[in-house]
C-alpha cells in the first residue's frame, strides 16, 4: 500500500485493458480479495484527522456552554444532559455539510473531498424532491433561492443551538446547566423537514431518521427524554440486526476485511473465500462473523437497557465499544465513521451513565406514538416495500440489502455530464485523471466496479448486462453511486437517489439519444421475498424490461463474467424462469 498513490494490481494494464468488461473485473476481484481498494495510506491518515478533528470540535463548541467549564474540566461535565443534546446537533451539522458519511475519496470524492455543502449551497444544481407529485411546492428538480435559503437555515439554526446555553428544568441535582430550551430546536426541525421535502438528498445527509428523530425526542421532558434515547439506540440496533438475517451480509463482512487497512495478512483475507482465487463467494468464516455481529446487535443492547448498572452494564458497554471499534477499523466504502463514534459516546451516556433510568420510566403516550411511528412502522414498511422507504429510515445498516444501479454510457456521451448539468465539482474519472493519468484512473474506476461486483446484488447487475445493452464493449460502465455523487453532491449507498428519478432529471438536461443512456436499477430484497426487482430503462424512450431475479441465483454467481451462464436468469411475478435473452416487460407493452 503507497502513502501517496494507490497499490495497483501486478498485471500487465495494457493487456488488461484490451479484455470484455466482464473478464476485465476477474484479476481486479482476486486483487480486491487480497488488497481490498488499494487505498493510499494517506487516505486512511486523513480520515483519521477527520475523525479527530469531529471529536476534538464536538468537545470544544460544547465546552463554550456557560456554566460548563474548560476543555481541560470535561470530566466534571461530559455526563450533562446539555451535552448530549449538543453533540447530536453538532454530528447532525457535521454530517449536512458533508463532512461525515459519504465524504472523501473512499466515496469517489479527491478533489475536493467534501463538496456536499458546496452543491447545497448552489443554484442550479439537481435535487430530487421526496414526493413531488403529492406535496405542494416542491415540483422540479432544480435547485432554486428557496433550497438555498432553507439549508442556510438548517445551518443557521444549528449553529444557534451550539451556542444556546442551558435552561433550568426537572433534571438531576448533579447536572447544574439545564437543557437546551425546546422553542429553540424548532427553527432546525421545521426547515430541515421543509428542505427534506423539496431535496431528499439533503435530508438523507443529514442523517434525518436518526439525529431529526433525537432532536424530536428533546422536546420529552427529562426522564421520558432519556428513555426515548435510549429506545431510538435499542431500534438501531436492532434494525440493523434485523436487516442482516439475509444471504447477502456474509459477503459484505468478507469484503470489508478485505478492505481493512489493519488487516494485512494475506493469508487470513484468503480464508475469507471459499476458494481463493477461483472461487469468491464467502467462506464459512465471514458467515460465521456475520452472524456473531447479529446477535451482538440483538442480544447486547438488551442487556444494556435492562441492566441498571454494575458490572453487567460495564461487560455489555464494552462489549458495544469494541463491536463500533470494530467496524470502524474497517473503513466501510460509505465511511459512517463518526457514526459510530457516536454510537460509542450515546451508549456510555445513555446506557452507562444513566443506567437507573428504566423503561418503565417512561409517562408520555405521545413519545410512545412517536417512537411507534419512526423507530416500528417506518423499518417495517421499509423492509417489506423497500422501494417506498429509503434505507436508511428502514434501518437496514451494513447489511448488503441495498438499493444498486449500473449506468451504461454510450462511450463518449458521459461528456454531457459535465457539459450540460450544474455541478459543484467534477466527475470522479476527471478527478483521477487529474491526479493520476488516464490509466490508473481507469483502473480505479473499474476496481470501484468491483467492489460493487463482489456483492450480491453487484453480480445480479453483471448477469443483467447482456439484457441491457447489445454490445458491453460500446459502454463505460458506472456504478449509480458514481454517478449520483457527481450529479447530487452526496452519496452514501441509497439507490434512491440514483434510480428513475435521476435518471429523468439528467435526461431532463442532457438530452441523450436512444441507446446511449441505459440504466439497470435492482430494489432491495423485501424481508418476506426472496427474490428482487429490476427495471432496464432507456434515457430517452423510458423502461425497456423489468422482473425479478431469484437471491438464490445471485449467491452463486462470481463477481466476474460466468462463461456457463454469463446472464442471470430473471423472471416476470408469478411466472417461470425465463432464459437470459427472454424480454420480460417493454415499455411497449
Amino acid at each position: 500500500m503507497g502513502f501517496i498513490t494507490p497499490e495497483p494490481p501486478d498485471f500487465d494494464v495494457q493487456e488488461w485493458r484490451s479484455r470484455p468488461y466482464l473478464q476485465r473485473l476477474r484479476p481486479l476481484a482476486r486483487h480486491w480479495a487480497e488488497n481490498g481498494f488499494g487505498t493510499p495510506g494517506a487516505v486512511y491518515v486523513l480520515y483519521v484527522v477527520k475523525i479527530v478533528g469531529y471529536v476534538l470540535g464536538g468537545v470544544a463548541i460544547t465546552a463554550a456552554t456557560p456554566g460548563l467549564g474548560t476543555v481541560g474540566d470535561i470530566a466534571s461535565w461530559w455526563t450533562e444532559p446539555i451535552v448530549y443534546q449538543k453533540i447530536v446537533v453538532w454530528t447532525l451539522l457535521f454530517e449536512v455539510l458533508g463532512l461525515g458519511c459519504g465524504s472523501g475519496p473512499l466515496t469517489l470524492r479527491f478533489m475536493p473531498p467534501v463538496c456536499a455543502f458546496l452543491h447545497f449551497l448552489r443554484p442550479g444544481t439537481v435535487r430530487l424532491p421526496a414526493w413531488p407529485g403529492k406535496v405542494p411546492l416542491t415540483r422540479g428538480t432544480r435547485r432554486t433561492a428557496v433550497d438555498v435559503a432553507l439549508y442556510a437555515a438548517v445551518i443557521g439554526s444549528a449553529v444557534w443551538l451550539l451556542c444556546s446555553p442551558g435552561t433550568a428544568g426537572p433534571v438531576p441535582r448533579e447536572n447544574a446547566v439545564g437543557l437546551i430550551e425546546p422553542v429553540r430546536l424548532i427553527p432546525l426541525v421545521l426547515s430541515l423537514a421543509l428542505l427534506g421535502l423539496r431535496d431528499k438528498t439533503v435530508f438523507l445527509a443529514a442523517r434525518g431518521e436518526h439525529y431529526g428523530l433525537t432532536l424530536l425526542v428533546f422536546f420529552f421532558p427529562f426522564i421520558d427524554m432519556i428513555v426515548g434515547l435510549k429506545l431510538v439506540m435499542l431500534a438501531l440496533w436492532w434494525g440493523a440486526a434485523t436487516s442482516k438475517l439475509n444471504h447477502h451480509f456474509p459477503f459484505v463482512v468478507a469484503i470489508m476485511i478485505s478492505n481493512s487497512p489493519l488487516q494485512r495478512i494475506a493469508w487470513i483475507k484468503r480464508k475469507l473465500y471459499r476458494n481463493f482465487p477461483d472461487d469468491l463467494r464467502p467462506s464459512k468464516l465471514p458467515a460465521f462473523l456475520a452472524h456473531t455481529g447479529t446477535v451482538i446487535e440483538y442480544v447486547v443492547p438488551v442487556v444494556l437497557l435492562l441492566s441498571h448498572g454494575g458490572i453487567t452494564t460495564t461487560a455489555a458497554l464494552a462489549l458495544m465499544v469494541v463491536f463500533h471499534l470494530h467496524i470502524m477499523s474497517t473503513f466501510p466504502m460509505g465511511v459512517p465513521l463518526e457514526w459510530n463514534v457516536f454510537f460509542i459516546y450515546s451508549a456510555v451516556f445513555l446506557f452507562g451513565h444513566h443506567a437507573a433510568i428504566g423503561v418503565g420510566s417512561v409517562e408520555s403516550p405521545l413519545l410512545a406514538a412517536l417512537l411507534l411511528v419512526c423507530v416500528v412502522a417506518v423499518p417495517a414498511l421499509g423492509n417489506i416495500k423497500p422501494h417506498l422507504v429509503s434505507f436508511l429510515p428502514s434501518m437496514r445498516y451494513y447489511a448488503g440489502n441495498w438499493a444498486t444501479s449500473t449506468w451504461c454510457f454510450r462511450k463518449g456521451s458521459e461528456q454531457k455530464l459535465n457539459t450540460h448539468i450544474t455541478k459543484a465539482a467534477g466527475m470522479a474519472k476527471d478527478q483521477l485523471v487529474a491526479l493520476y493519468g488516464d490509466e490508473l484512473a481507469d483502473l480505479m474506476l473499474h476496481k470501484g466496479m468491483v467492489w460493487r461486483s463482489m456483492h450480491t446484488h453487484g453480480r445480479a447487475l453483471n448477469g443483467l448486462l447482456p439484457r441491457a445493452v447489445d454490445d458491453t464493449e460500446a459502454y463505460d460502465l458506472r456504478d449509480g453511486e458514481y454517478v449520483a455523487g457527481g450529479v447530487l453532491g452526496w452519496n452514501f449507498g441509497e439507490g434512491h437517489l440514483h434510480n428513475e428519478q435521476l435518471l429523468e432529471a439528467v435526461q431532463e438536461r442532457c438530452g441523450f439519444e436512444e441507446g446511449e443512456l441505459r440504466v439497470i436499477v435492482l430494489e432491495s430484497q423485501p424481508l418476506h421475498r426472496q427474490h428482487q426487482h429490476y427495471r432496464i430503462m432507456d434515457a430517452a424512450t423510458g423502461r425497456i424490461e423489468e422482473g425479478y431475479v431469484d437471491v438464490k441465483d445471485m449467491i452463486v454467481r462470481q463477481p466476474w463474467l460466468d462463461e456457463d451462464s454469463p446472464s442471470i436468469p430473471v423472471r416476470p411475478a408469478g411466472s417461470a424462469v425465463r432464459p437470459a435473452g427472454t424480454p420480460v416487460v417493454t415499455a411497449h407493452e
